[in-house]
Protein backbone atom coordinates (compact mmCIF):
# COMPACT_ATOMS: atom_id res chain seq x y z
CA UNK A 1 0.00 0.00 0.00
CA UNK A 2 1.57 3.37 -1.16
CA UNK A 3 2.42 5.79 1.65
CA UNK A 4 0.19 8.98 1.66
CA UNK A 5 2.92 10.85 -0.07
CA UNK A 6 3.18 8.44 -3.09
CA UNK A 7 -0.41 8.65 -3.85
CA UNK A 8 -0.16 12.09 -3.68
CA UNK A 9 2.49 12.01 -5.98
CA UNK A 10 0.85 9.26 -8.07
CA UNK A 11 -2.37 11.43 -8.32
CA UNK A 12 -0.25 14.52 -9.37
CA UNK A 13 1.78 12.21 -11.94
CA UNK A 14 -1.74 11.57 -13.48
CA UNK A 15 -3.04 14.63 -13.60
CA UNK A 16 0.35 15.76 -15.48
CA UNK A 17 -0.17 13.36 -18.09
CA UNK A 18 -3.62 14.48 -18.72
CA UNK A 19 -3.41 17.95 -19.01
CA UNK A 20 0.44 19.25 -18.39
CA UNK A 21 1.42 21.27 -14.72
CA UNK A 22 -1.38 23.61 -15.34
CA UNK A 23 -3.85 20.58 -14.42
CA UNK A 24 -2.10 19.62 -11.60
CA UNK A 25 -3.33 21.84 -8.33
CA UNK A 26 -3.23 20.57 -4.78
CA UNK A 27 -7.08 20.42 -3.72
CA UNK A 28 -6.96 18.08 -7.28
CA UNK A 29 -3.96 16.56 -5.97
CA UNK A 30 -5.59 15.78 -2.86
CA UNK A 31 -8.96 14.97 -4.50
CA UNK A 32 -7.57 12.61 -6.61
CA UNK A 33 -5.64 10.99 -3.81
CA UNK A 34 -8.92 10.23 -1.49
CA UNK A 35 -7.49 12.92 0.48
CA UNK A 36 -8.79 15.94 1.89
CA UNK A 37 -7.99 19.08 -0.07
CA UNK A 38 -5.33 20.16 2.30
CA UNK A 39 -3.47 16.92 2.62
CA UNK A 40 -1.00 18.02 -0.19
CA UNK A 41 0.00 20.53 2.12
CA UNK A 42 1.18 18.42 4.90
CA UNK A 43 3.45 17.44 2.26
CA UNK A 44 4.58 19.89 -0.21
CA UNK A 45 4.59 23.48 0.26
CA UNK A 46 3.01 24.31 -2.96
CA UNK A 47 3.02 23.08 -6.33
CA UNK A 48 6.49 24.13 -7.34
CA UNK A 49 7.97 21.60 -4.85
CA UNK A 50 4.98 18.68 -5.35
CA UNK A 51 6.22 19.29 -9.42
CA UNK A 52 9.89 19.00 -8.45
CA UNK A 53 9.02 16.03 -6.10
CA UNK A 54 7.06 14.40 -9.00
CA UNK A 55 10.04 14.99 -11.51
CA UNK A 56 12.37 13.42 -8.86
CA UNK A 57 10.53 10.52 -8.91
CA UNK A 58 10.84 10.23 -12.83
CA UNK A 59 14.18 10.41 -12.30
CA UNK A 60 14.26 8.38 -10.23
CA UNK A 61 12.65 5.55 -11.59
CA UNK A 62 13.74 6.18 -14.89
CA UNK A 63 17.53 6.26 -14.46
CA UNK A 64 18.11 5.02 -17.93
CA UNK A 65 21.90 4.60 -17.73
CA UNK A 66 22.37 2.94 -14.66
CA UNK A 67 20.88 -0.27 -16.22
CA UNK A 68 22.82 -0.79 -18.82
CA UNK A 69 26.40 -0.39 -19.52
CA UNK A 70 25.76 -0.32 -23.33
CA UNK A 71 24.33 3.12 -24.26
CA UNK A 72 21.77 1.84 -27.16
CA UNK A 73 19.52 0.09 -24.54
CA UNK A 74 19.90 2.80 -22.15
CA UNK A 75 19.06 5.69 -24.91
CA UNK A 76 16.10 3.57 -26.33
CA UNK A 77 14.59 2.95 -22.73
CA UNK A 78 14.64 7.06 -22.38
CA UNK A 79 13.14 7.51 -26.12
CA UNK A 80 10.57 5.20 -25.22
CA UNK A 81 9.34 6.70 -21.75
CA UNK A 82 10.03 10.45 -22.88
CA UNK A 83 7.82 9.42 -26.41
CA UNK A 84 5.11 7.75 -24.05
CA UNK A 85 5.36 10.76 -21.60
CA UNK A 86 5.59 13.70 -23.61
CA UNK A 87 4.05 15.91 -19.94
CA UNK A 88 6.77 13.60 -17.69
CA UNK A 89 9.47 14.68 -20.20
CA UNK A 90 8.89 18.31 -20.67
CA UNK A 91 9.53 18.65 -16.37
CA UNK A 92 12.18 16.36 -15.82
CA UNK A 93 14.08 18.82 -18.35
CA UNK A 94 12.11 21.88 -18.11
CA UNK A 95 13.63 25.49 -16.45
CA UNK A 96 13.43 25.04 -12.84
CA UNK A 97 12.85 28.14 -10.75
CA UNK A 98 13.00 26.76 -7.24
CA UNK A 99 15.46 24.62 -5.55
CA UNK A 100 14.92 21.21 -4.62
CA UNK A 101 17.40 18.92 -2.91
CA UNK A 102 15.26 16.12 -3.88
CA UNK A 103 15.31 16.95 -7.46
CA UNK A 104 18.90 18.24 -7.45
CA UNK A 105 20.19 15.03 -6.11
CA UNK A 106 18.21 12.92 -8.39
CA UNK A 107 19.57 14.62 -11.38
CA UNK A 108 23.17 14.18 -10.50
CA UNK A 109 21.97 10.71 -9.52
CA UNK A 110 20.54 10.71 -13.55
CA UNK A 111 24.00 12.30 -14.90
CA UNK A 112 26.49 10.21 -12.89
CA UNK A 113 24.84 7.43 -14.26
CA UNK A 114 24.55 8.04 -18.09
CA UNK A 115 28.72 9.54 -17.55
CA UNK A 116 29.16 5.90 -16.26
CA UNK A 117 27.79 4.31 -19.76
CA UNK A 118 29.17 6.45 -21.72
CA UNK A 119 32.53 5.79 -19.48
CA UNK A 120 32.01 1.77 -19.91
CA UNK A 121 31.37 2.29 -24.01
CA UNK A 122 34.73 3.99 -24.44
CA UNK A 123 36.42 1.58 -22.67
CA UNK A 124 34.82 -1.12 -24.47
CA UNK A 125 35.92 0.88 -27.78
CA UNK A 126 32.69 1.65 -28.83
CA UNK A 127 32.61 5.00 -28.32
CA UNK A 128 35.75 7.61 -29.24
CA UNK A 129 37.97 8.35 -26.57
CA UNK A 130 38.26 12.25 -25.50
CA UNK A 131 36.27 13.75 -22.53
CA UNK A 132 33.66 11.56 -21.88
CA UNK A 133 31.00 14.66 -19.83
CA UNK A 134 31.39 16.21 -23.34
CA UNK A 135 30.25 13.19 -25.22
CA UNK A 136 27.80 12.73 -22.44
CA UNK A 137 26.50 16.06 -23.27
CA UNK A 138 26.75 15.54 -26.89
CA UNK A 139 24.97 12.13 -26.88
CA UNK A 140 22.04 13.20 -24.58
CA UNK A 141 21.40 16.57 -26.85
CA UNK A 142 20.74 14.18 -29.74
CA UNK A 143 18.24 12.00 -27.98
CA UNK A 144 17.00 15.20 -26.27
CA UNK A 145 16.48 17.02 -29.32
CA UNK A 146 15.31 14.16 -31.33
CA UNK A 147 12.16 13.68 -28.76
CA UNK A 148 11.57 17.35 -28.39
CA UNK A 149 11.48 17.47 -32.28
CA UNK A 150 8.93 14.78 -32.64
CA UNK A 151 6.86 15.71 -29.86
CA UNK A 152 6.76 19.24 -31.97
CA UNK A 153 5.74 17.22 -34.74
CA UNK A 154 8.97 18.58 -36.50
CA UNK A 155 10.26 14.71 -37.20
CA UNK A 156 8.55 11.52 -37.89
CA UNK A 157 9.92 8.49 -39.71
CA UNK A 158 7.05 8.92 -42.09
CA UNK A 159 7.62 13.00 -42.91
CA UNK A 160 9.93 15.64 -41.84
CA UNK A 161 13.18 14.37 -41.24
CA UNK A 162 12.75 10.87 -42.59
CA UNK A 163 13.45 9.28 -39.28
CA UNK A 164 12.26 8.68 -35.21
CA UNK A 165 14.16 9.87 -32.21
CA UNK A 166 15.18 6.02 -31.82
CA UNK A 167 16.58 6.15 -35.63
CA UNK A 168 18.46 9.18 -34.82
CA UNK A 169 19.83 8.01 -31.72
CA UNK A 170 20.76 4.59 -33.61
CA UNK A 171 22.76 6.49 -36.09
CA UNK A 172 24.72 8.82 -33.87
CA UNK A 173 25.55 5.90 -32.26
CA UNK A 174 26.96 4.17 -35.23
CA UNK A 175 28.34 7.11 -36.08
CA UNK A 176 30.85 7.41 -32.82
CA UNK A 177 31.44 3.63 -33.07
CA UNK A 178 32.80 4.24 -36.61
CA UNK A 179 34.96 7.47 -35.43
CA UNK A 180 36.52 4.97 -32.34
CA UNK A 181 37.27 2.01 -34.48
Amino acid sequence: MPTTREALLDAATDLLDEGGPAAVTLREVGHRAGLSHNAPYKHFADKNALLASVAARELTHQTWAARYTDLRPALSAYVTWALAHPARFKLVFGTWNTGSADLGAAADTASAAFLRAVKAGQEAGDLPAGDPVRLAALVRSVAHGAVDLALSGHLAADGKGGADPQDLVDDLLEHLRAAAS
